[in-house]
């Protein structure tokens, strides 16, 4: 009996272990290389006040079910500034030079150290000298950090994010997330009712709450009813009843300064990100060109009676094709009604009638760098009189949008332009009766940063030079609303992703074909596709 239970243990480790995230060797030759985030870490770095320390932690492992974890994805800042995609690590950016060792250090790296037992199960750990050498970054094993001396003492400032949660413990493991934010919270003396949102409230009402008292207020009055312990700060409420400038320059005044700081590094990736150097753009260019080729194919296969989870796997495929790692996001196929949620993702409407419009939100993800490209074309490959009318007042809209795209424009300049048209347009098709009810059928903003994120960090200030942004403009008729019958049930959004130069604009996503035009004749092509047939299944 004991020899069985040793097999039967010795079986469910081995079967753990194969779910667990690895590490590939092989990169492709456009992989960021390690200048490229020293550069990063050293614009951040510059940005931090003296005898402070911004502390960054790798995204935790997520569970799928049992024991089979999801695919291992880097937390996007941590990428960005490391170039490092294995969990378990810890990233440290000191304002002031730090002695380590008699060294004077301006960044640490703590990594899971190689382990020939896990890497025979899970591929390949760069370990602690290979991080070092692949990297550029002074290294250290994440063993060592428990015993690291942080001399919070002649620190004035420890710079975090919101700190990762729904941590698993792995008790056989010293040095897992987990234990390393139990190891940093011992460090610092992370107070037990800290909360980021409070920290993220200061910071705003500290840097913002003279010049904008209206928004600030509205956004403190949102944070306390999704947390409603902040209705007990005295801080925040004696802001919020400040009444006149007087009132309001003395509540600022009495916001407590924040040693740890869960505001300020986000500010400072915010600013970082939004802008992207000549190899982001390189890395979204690519990934916008393989979505895009992804929409003709989808175009020239459509066919009636295929499903929503068919069309979604040849744009997966084609992302796949050309070496993009994952989606950006899960994959929006919607037909007929289904088209008018908008962030649908069941895809499981297996026959699609010809009928009916198919609206196809997908992006690949290139390298970390997600793109975000949806057209919306005819399951038989012409539109109807009411589904033209609806697509060419969204074309129409985004071709407004486009024009906004501009240095220094405001960042909702995009979206003032798109719904200007659109309300015209519904109310001229007899959809609404006043502009002010457009909402109900564009319910959604016009753009969003892009990059690591599909909805990727940035100021939402005016616009600068190279930055990339979405705009998609969308008109979404579900059934049983309040209007004509035939119009029920068509959706349609153009998404397309923009790159802001210093004059004008780029359409990075144009390949895919926009207009009613130009989807008819792709769609009239033949595909590949079309002699591909599998067996029936029994």
């Amino acid at each position: 009996m004991a020899a069985f239970r040793l097999c039967a243990l010795l079986c469910w480790l081995s079967l753990t272990a194969v779910a667990q995230p690895h590490s590939g060797s092989e990169k492709p030759s456009d992989t960021l290389d390690k200048e490229f985030h020293r550069q990063r870490r050293e614009v951040l770095r510059q940005q931090l006040p003296p005898r402070s320390v911004a502390v960054l932690f790798a995204s935790p492992v997520r569970n799928r079910a049992n024991d089979v974890d999801y695919y291992y994805h880097p937390d996007p800042d941590f990428y960005y500034l490391t170039g490092y995609t294995e969990p378990n690590a810890v990233l440290l950016l000191f304002g002031s030079p730090q002695n380590l060792n008699g060294k004077q250090v301006h960044e640490l790296l703590f990594v899971q150290p190689n382990d020939p037992m896990h890497e025979l199960w899970n591929g390949k750990r760069l370990g602690v000298e290979g991080a070092s050498k692949e990297l550029g970054i002074v290294t250290l094993p994440n063993t060592d950090f428990a015993g690291f001396k942080l001399d919070t003492a002649n620190l004035q400032q420890i710079l975090i994010k919101s700190l990762p949660h729904d941590v698993r413990d792995d008790a056989a493991d010293e040095a897992d997330l987990y234990s390393l934010l139990g190891q940093f919270k011992t460090k610092v003396k992370y107070p037990i009712n800290f909360s980021a949102t409070r920290s993220m409230l200061y910071g705003i009402t500290r840097e913002h709450g003279l010049a904008q008292a209206e928004g600030v207020a509205l956004y403190i009055r949102q944070a306390m009813l999704q947390e409603p312990d902040l209705k007990n700060d005295q801080a925040l409420q004696g802001y919020l009843q400040a009444k006149d400038m007087r009132a309001r320059t003395q509540a600022v005044a009495a916001i407590p300064e924040q040693k740890l700081d869960a505001y300020t590094l986000d500010q400072m990736l915010d600013q970082l990100r939004e802008v992207k150097t000549e190899e982001e753009v390189r890395l979204l260019r690519k990934a916008a060109s393989m979505s895009a080729i992804g929409q003709i194919e989808v175009m020239k296969a459509m066919k009636p009676g295929m499903s929503e989870m068919e069309i979604q796997g040849i744009h997966e495929f084609v992302f796949k094709k050309y070496g993009a790692q994952h989606v950006g996001y899960p994959s929006i196929v919607g037909a007929g009604n289904n088209g008018c949620v908008l962030h649908y993702t069941a895809s499981n409407k297996p026959a699609i009638p010809g009928s009916e419009l198919v609206l196809m939100d997908v992006g690949a993800e290139y390298l970390g760098y997600t793109a975000d490209v949806t057209r919306t074309i005819p399951a038989n490959g012409k539109f109807t009189k009411e589904q033209k009318a609806i697509y060419e007042l969204v074309l129409k809209a985004q071709e407004a949008g486009f024009q906004q795209c501009k240095v220094g424009n405001a960042f909702n300049a995009p979206h003032q332009a798109a719904e200007t048209v659109i309300a015209d347009g519904l109310v001229k098709l007899g959809i609404i009766k006043k502009r002010e009810e457009v909402q109900r059928y564009f319910p959604h903003g016009t753009s969003h940063y892009l990059g690591l994120d599909v909805h990727d960090r940035g100021s939402f200030g005016p616009f600068q030079a190279n930055t990339v942004i979405t705009v998609e403009p969308g008109i979404y008729i579900p059934e049983g609303s309040p209007c004509d019958k035939k119009w029920w049930g068509i959706g349609v959004r153009i998404e397309d992703d923009i790159l802001i130069a210093e004059k004008g604009w780029e359409n990075l996503s144009k390949q895919a074909p926009r207009t009613v035009e130009e989807i008819e004749k792709t769609m009239a092509q033949p595909s590949a596709l079309d002699v591909f047939k599998l067996p029936k299944l029994d």
